[in-house]
Formats: structure tokens, C-alpha cells, sequence
């Protein structure tokens, strides 16, 4: 597996990985993907509690079943703490998608995640390469080299603008969140480049700072995040499912738009005749239809067909 192989994932829903009925019910959630968090389910966190902690994230490991949604990632300590390999022998197997990978400061640390996944595969006869790394961008220097991050690996399938209201993205730059988000549109815009830039077919984000019965400022925040470019949030909570799977997900008309628009290039390419237009000429550039805009038709379709909707 590479990026390559990288599916859209509307939604990454955090789980405490020590708490077996909250990995349950997460599992259980709706949600595209999940994360076991083995880093920090709780504070303090000893070592006897995250003993205890790996032994229930090892039996919830077991239980699954490799291909089955929602994809599952654990997030463990990193390589600069040497407690690593701890926390991958209670969450390395088949059913395991991936790491993600917190306080990532630049390639080394992709490096350093790389040989010892490299290692475990080994170890337990799976395919080499099965287990993606996603690097969380949370310093300063993380997101500074977002890009040469993404590039460190081929394991690199899923990276993004990993905003939050309270966590060590704020305490690293130091903004103050609002439900608008202009003190990190920059950053979040700044990482979409670099992912795309370095191969990331979709890009993540989040998260939603606000309250979880704010549905209007969820739906506002998560169609920003839609419209530069990311495809899915990371979730602390799964009652926001709902509304961030809508948001993620094309709708039908566009479906269709997408749809025409290939139709009418194919059959244009048979008869040799043009221009192609489609719709209102009203619409100006939309109107009169280049190969950019059947390029990005066939591209959203794909996106769309990995959803299940084509």
C-alpha cells in the first residue's frame, strides 16, 4: 500500500485506545475511518496506565477484520520519545491502516516511523509497505516543511491542516481560534499545497473548536474546508458524522454535471467536431468546455466512485 491506494476519508474520528467500549462504539460510528489514540487518551497517563492501555488496544486490533470500514489508525508516540515500538506491538497486524504520527518536525521523524514499521512487517509476516504513516502537522517546523515531509515516504498516503481550538498547533503558533478561522486559513492553505504538491491525493483536515450542537457553524466551517481543497476532517466527536459525511460527499447534480461533461469530450473526440459547450452561455468560462474542465470532471469522478456514488 502507498498513496496511491489512498481512499477519501470524510471522516477521522478520534477514540481513546485505552477504552474499549469508546473503540467499540466509534467502530460502530458510520465513520470512514477511526483512530485508536494510544499518545494521549487521557492525562496523566502513566506507563502502568499505558501497560494497561496497550493491552485493550491490542484485543480491539485483533478483532478486526482487514478491507472492513472504517479504516483504522492508531496514533502512537513518536520516534524522539524511544517509547514507539511500544505502542506499535499493541496495535501492528492486518487490520491496522495505519500510524498516525504526532509532532512530526521534519523527514527524519518519517524516517525514523518508516524502519520500524518496516521492522514489524517483518516481524509479523506482513506485506512490507501494508502500514501507512500519517504525519500530524502540529509545530512550527512541521508545518513549515509540510511538503519534504510528505515526500519523506511512500507510506505518506494521508497529511493535511491539522487545526485545533486548545491543542499543540495553537500552543506552537500561538492564535486564538474563532469559528471563522481566518487566524489559520494560511496554514491551512499553505499545507493543501504542499500535499498536493507532494502526491496527496486527499488532503485532511480540521478540527470543529466549537459546540457540538453547533450544526450551522460545523456546516460553515467544513464547507470552507471543502472549498480549498480537502476532502475530509478529523472528528473528536462521531455525533458529527452526519454533517461533515454531507458535506464531504458530491452531490448529485454534480455527479451528473461531471458525468455530461465526459460524455459530451468522448463523443467530441469520435466525430472530431466542436467546441463542446454545455449549459447557459451565461455561465461564461463554465460554459465553453476545455480539456482542463473534462480533466477535472474525470478526476472528480474518481473521487466519487471511490465514495461508492458512480
Amino acid at each position: 500500500m502507498n498513496r496511491d491506494d489512498a481512499r477519501p476519508l470524510r471522516s477521522v474520528v478520534f477514540a481513546p485506545g485505552d477504552d474499549a467500549e469508546a473503540l467499540a462504539s466509534t467502530r460502530a460510528s458510520g465513520a470512514d475511518s477511526m483512530v485508536a489514540d494510544l499518545e494521549e487518551p487521557q492525562t496523566p497517563y502513566p506507563e502502568s496506565e499505558r501497560e494497561r492501555g496497550r493491552k485493550v488496544a491490542r484485543e480491539f486490533f485483533d478483532s478486526l477484520v482487514p478491507g472492513e470500514l472504517p479504516l483504522v489508525f492508531a496514533r502512537v508516540q513518536p520516534p524522539s520519545t524511544g517509547q514507539t515500538l511500544k505502542d506499535l506491538r499493541a496495535v501492528m497486524g492486518p487490520g491496522l491502516a495505519g500510524v498516525l504520527l504526532p509532532k512530526v518536525q521534519g523527514p527524519a521523524d518519517i524516517h525514523a516511523a518508516e524502519a520500524l514499521l518496516t521492522c514489524m512487517e517483518v516481524e509479523l509476516v506482513i506485506e512490507a509497505g501494508h502500514t501507512w504513516i500519517y504525519p500530524i502537522l502540529e509545530t512550527a517546523q512541521g508545518l513549515r516543511l509540510a511538503y519534504d515531509i510528505a515526500v519523506a515516504s511512500r507510506r505518506v498516503a494521508y497529511i493535511g491542516g491539522a487545526v485545533s481550538r486548545f491543542g499543540d498547533i495553537h500552543q506552537a503558533l500561538g492564535y486564538r481560534w474563532t469559528a471563522e478561522g481566518r487566524e489559520t486559513l494560511f496554514l491551512r492553505s499553505k499545507v493543501l499545497i504542499d500535499a498536493r504538491a507532494a502526491g496527496i491525493r486527499y488532503p485532511i483536515s480540521g478540527m470543529w473548536g466549537g459546540a457540538l450542537d453547533d450544526e450551522a457553524g460545523l456546516r460553515t466551517w467544513a464547507t470552507e474546508l471543502r472549498n480549498l481543497g480537502y476532502y475530509g476532517m478529523m472528528l473528536g466527536d462521531a455525533r458529527l458524522i452526519p454533517v461533515v459525511h454531507e458535506v464531504f460527499t458530491p452531490t448529485a447534480a454534480e455527479v451528473a454535471y461531471w458525468n455530461d461533461l465526459v460524455h459530451l469530450a468522448t463523443a467530441a473526440e469520435v466525430t472530431g467536431e466542436g467546441p463542446i459547450v454545455y449549459g447557459d452561455p451565461n455561465q461564461g468560462e463554465g460554459h465553453v468546455v476545455h480539456i482542463a474542465h473534462v480533466g477535472s470532471a474525470r478526476q472528480n469522478l474518481e473521487w466519487a466512485h471511490a465514495l461508492g456514488l458512480v
